[in-house]
């Protein structure tokens, strides 16, 4: 069971990149784990590190400065390409918990949703106005409301998103539609032995 998402604040991490797929995001070749944890070295793995390895200190989340960072600033049409967990799982092992994006592909977004990761959609002119917020000031903070479904930007402005209610719900319980489905256990059984079964389950005996 994951924690639940609770309203936070955090800088951005502008990655002004468009249409970034989930091969970036998490190269297939760390798709083998069924692990959540420990993703995090994976997460645009090709761009962050050179062929030997060695880190590039040019890539936004290799820089000092945005570790402890929690809200990723994303280009258009984030996490487009093939369903894949682990692009969610590696940005929460990294330890984002939020990002924000003109738009995200369907899948990407479902499986983000199901894994404690937030997908708020913005207007384009509140995403430039964002990526010009951190040009002026990269240590701008901005506070991620789930429970209120508002993200307040520096100079006391709110944007309002929207969210699916019942993933929204599963996000600030922290669970999934296993959990929810798990603690109304005792509700299921209740129904059922109030209501005989419609279909007879013992088998015809032959004439």
């Amino acid at each position: 069971m994951a924690e639940p998402f609770e309203t936070f604040t955090s800088a951005l991490i502008p990655l002004s990149a468009e249409n970034v797929d989930t091969d970036q995001i998490i190269p297939a070749r760390f798709l083998k784990t069924t692990e959540k944890s420990g993703l995090a070295d994976a997460l645009f793995h090709d761009w962050r590190y050179d062929a030997d390895g060695k880190p590039r200190p040019d890539f936004v989340i290799n820089q000092p400065s945005m570790q402890d960072r929690r809200i990723l600033l994303a280009g258009h049409n984030f996490g487009a390409g093939s369903s894949r967990e682990h692009a969610p799982w590696a940005l929460r092992s990294w330890g984002i918990r939020a990002i924000l994006s003109t738009s995200f592909a369907d899948i990407f977004r479902n499986n983000s949703l199901k894994n404690g990761l937030l997908p708020i959609v913005v207007d384009a002119d509140t995403h430039r106005a964002l990526f010009d917020q951190f040009a002026a000031d990269p240590d701008a903070e901005l506070t991620v409301d789930l429970e209120a479904q508002v993200v307040h930007l520096p100079g006391d402005q709110d944007v309002a998103f929207d969210v699916d209610p019942f993933a929204r719900r599963m996000l600030l319980d922290g669970t999934d539609e296993i959990g929810w489905l798990l603690a109304r256990w005792a509700a299921i059984d209740a129904w059922e032995a109030a209501h005989p079964a419609r279909i007879d389950t013992h088998p015809v005996e032959a004439a």
